[in-house]
């Protein structure tokens, strides 16, 4: 017998320019079912496309941030489906990653408990993670003998280093808060009661920058991730055209000859 839910397993919620998703199965430690990452995926499709999302949180609820795939539902498919297993990372789990880098605004995390698995990916896909003290990283893969996804081979080495990314793969285990903060997959550590409060004023902030320039920034630096100096430099031209005729530029430029702050309404 099957039993609703009274909420969707993705909550968007928006204010102020700022759109937060929160993944909403706290017994299950956020995991990801089927719907849940149909869900996710659709949830971030939507604040992509929305010109007056100017950043984007995203969030667990419970004590964890996301603990990757739901084995439980796994290891049915297993039973009775497994191409479905290896299908979700072309049709669920690449687009949910590609979106959170590559949309045209910043995304943040907000890592709330522990991130495993294609949680942890997804946290790394974002451009900044505030991380509770009492949370955690683990890049779970071959301790269910897998290899990882959810571009954990693009951005992990991207943050820590190939050795120190092969070592956290080969040999699973929680990276706590502090000790994340100091190899680079934490940009800041926060007390849990803080965390709410702190990525409210981060996402603030960044909801009332240029949200056009903070994505050409993000994409630059993807693009430069892939591709020689001269590819490089022509991608940063292209940004830079597509940024000095946006009304943001413009109206910085004459708010700096009239000594005044400028006010960036991301277009």
């Amino acid at each position: 017998m099957s039993t609703q839910r009274s909420t969707p397993p993705v909550v968007l919620t928006h204010q102020d320019g700022v759109a937060t998703l929160t993944l909403s199965r706290p017994e299950a430690m956020n995991s990801l079912d089927v719907l849940t990452k149909e869900t996710l995926l659709d949830a971030l499709r939507e604040v992509a496309a929305d010109l007056d999302v100017r950043v984007v949180v995203l969030t667990g609820s419970g004590r964890a941030f996301c603990v990757g795939q739901d084995l439980k539902e796994h290891v049915g498919l297993l039973e009775q489906d497994p191409a479905a297993l290896w299908r979700t990372v072309a049709e669920h789990y690449n687009p949910v990653v590609e979106l959170i880098a590559t949309m045209d605004k910043p995304v943040v995390a907000a890592v709330n408990g522990v991130a495993a698995g294609a949680g942890a990916a997804f946290a790394f896909a974002c451009d900044l993670r505030y991380v509770a003290a009492s949370a955690g990283f683990n890049l779970a893969f071959t301790g269910i003998a897998l290899s990882c996804d959810s571009g954990t081979s693009w951005s992990l080495p991207r943050l820590v280093g190939t050795a120190k990314a092969k070592e956290l793969l080969l040999f699973p285990r929680t990276v706590p808060a502090q000790e994340a903060h100091d190899l680079g997959l934490a940009t800041e550590v926060v007390p849990d009661g803080e965390l709410a409060g702190r990525v409210a004023e981060v996402a603030a902030t960044l909801a009332a920058g240029p949200t056009l320039a903070y994505g050409a920034v993000r994409r630059s630096l993807a693009f430069s991730a892939g591709h020689g100096l001269g590819e490089s430099l022509a991608f940063e031209e292209e940004q830079m055209r597509r940024t000095g005729t946006s009304e943001d530029h413009r109206s910085a430029v004459a708010a700096f000859l009239a000594k005044d702050r400028p006010v960036f309404t991301g277009r």
